[in-house]
């Protein structure tokens, strides 16, 4: 099974790969202060119905080009 990570999409300006950025809360081990981290992946996109601002699922795969690592398995639908 290859990683896959839940995201919101940030640029969707080159033709067929997609930023995704992810948010990691975690605790300082001295200060105990919960500290948000934020990491960005390109994806590769064949879908096109995908904007910025939608939550997306992509998943590890074969490197695509040099920074492409990921593919778009699937766009998450939120009930708001």
């Amino acid at each position: 099974m290859n990683k896959q990570i839940t995201g919101i999409v940030v640029s969707t300006a080159m033709q067929k790969t997609i930023v995704i950025q992810t948010e990691r809360k975690y605790r300082h081990p001295l200060y105990l202060k919960v500290i948000t981290k934020h990491k960005k992946f390109k994806a590769h996109n064949e879908l096109k119905d995908i904007a910025v601002g939608d939550k997306v699922v992509i998943e590890e795969t074969r490197p695509i080009s040099k920074d492409t690592h990921f593919r778009v398995i699937n766009k998450v639908v939120s009930l708001q």
